[in-house]
């Protein structure tokens, strides 16, 4: 009787596991049908704020953030933003082949959808799980928001300094120390340049890297003005 009893309560206790873990698991893509609108904050944020470490951000909307920056961004984070379906299969098997080269000094495969929902609602080391994690909410936030508004709301969630600045305008204070919508084509492209390690790399003053980075991204960026009609919603 009581192996029933044990064998019952272990059945029971395995269902409401189950249970909590798809919740948790669904949870994320219901939240994404509310970011239409509102100011999202990242999963990194959040854990500053519980350890009582510092988060320095003003979300601006994109209106408010000078042009060249998300147009310079899209250029040296992901070239084929206004048109991959927020996987970018191609620039992934890249990033596998070269997966032997100094991972803070390359880009990685993922597409600014992938890393606004790893911001948004996963951890930042590199892991299978989280890999697997990641593809299919990337997927479901390009099909029920807008390119311009995954763009936003990354450029308002991104991990942009050392000292927990995150977004473009807490980033452009600290490098330039003006708003976001003052920055030139040059002050641009040296944030766009220091994204993948903010912590190691600082536009002040930028590094050798970072400027001759910054030089490569202001070129791309200048030679793909099209790419601006996605970014301000002109165009799917």
């Amino acid at each position: 009787m009581r192996a029933v009893l044990r064998h019952s309560v272990l059945r029971r206790s395995l269902l409401v596991a189950a249970v909590i873990v798809l919740a948790l698991l669904v949870l994320p893509y219901v939240i994404v049908l509310f970011y239409r609108i509102g100011e999202p904050v990242s999963t990194l944020m959040l854990w500053r704020w519980a350890t009582g470490q510092r988060v320095e951000r003003s979300f601006v909307p994109l209106s408010r953030i000078a042009s060249a920056l998300p147009l310079t961004v899209v250029v040296s984070e992901d070239g084929s933003f206004c048109r991959n379906r927020g996987v970018d299969l191609g620039a992934m098997r890249e990033a596998l082949r070269q997966a032997d080269e100094d991972f803070d000094e390359a880009r990685g495969g993922s597409t600014i959808t992938q890393q606004t929902a790893k911001n948004l609602f996963l951890w930042q080391r590199r892991s299978i799980i989280r890999k697997v994690l990641e593809i299919p909410l990337a997927l479901w936030i390009n099909m029920v928001l807008p390119k311009r508004r995954i763009l936003e709301i990354y450029l308002n969630i991104v991990e942009w300094g050392p000292n927990g600045e995150f977004g473009a305008e807490a980033a452009s204070r600290l490098a330039f120390g003006k708003p976001a919508h003052e920055i030139t084509a040059r002050e641009a492209a040296e944030l766009a340049a220091i994204l993948p390690n903010p912590v190691r790399r600082s536009a002040r003053p930028p590094s050798a890297l970072v400027r001759r980075l910054a030089g490569l991204y202001e070129r791309r960026a200048a030679a793909h003005p099209a790419l601006d009609a996605c970014i301000q919603g002109r165009s799917p």
